[in-house]
């Protein structure tokens, strides 16, 4: 079975001609799980292109599987993020491929993230996206609740054209 899958995938993938990013206008959203220490969740994101190699966009995580020694309420496990990206498959010269090193305000911190997203087709892809705070706005001890959404996270998931 998992040979069978490998195929089909390897299949996919070498006849696809899908673009990762088109510049101006492209628009991008994304779905998937959002990994951290002491929880699990779900991460969105919806990107903008403005220009040829750049876009601008909004990410939300929520983490659902928390231990409960943490006592984390809404606020410690919801964060959104206004974000900047500079998209540069034109740069890499893959189409299919768009690698993303960007900023992100978010209501936790200043922070970076670097991604790469991968079409199979013109509306269909995977994505992979690191994300780590730069500068934390609360300098104080924080607690363990209170570093959920603010410390290294990994979200991986599907990505479509809109």
């Amino acid at each position: 079975m998992k040979n069978l899958l490998l195929i089909a995938c390897l299949c996919v993938v070498s006849f696809a001609n899908a673009q990762a990013f088109r510049g101006n206008g492209d628009q991008k959203f994304q779905i998937g799980a959002s990994f951290q220490d002491n929880g699990t969740g779900i991460n969105g994101t919806y990107d903008v292109g403005v220009g040829e190699n750049i876009s601008f966009g909004v990410s939300s995580t929520y983490v659902l599987g928390v231990n409960d020694d943490l006592d984390a309420d809404f606020g410690d496990r919801f964060d959104i993020k206004a974000r900047f990206n500079a998209n540069l498959s034109s740069v890499i010269g893959m189409d299919e491929l768009d690698v993303y090193p960007g900023l992100s305000f978010s209501t936790k911190n200043f922070g970076g993230h670097v991604g790469a997203r991968y079409f199979f087709t013109d509306g269909f892809g995977v994505y992979s996206e690191m994300s780590f705070p730069i500068a934390k706005y609360d300098s104080g001890n924080l607690t363990s609740a209170e570093k959920l959404n603010n410390q290294f996270v990994f979200n991986i998931g599907a990505s479509f054209n809109l």
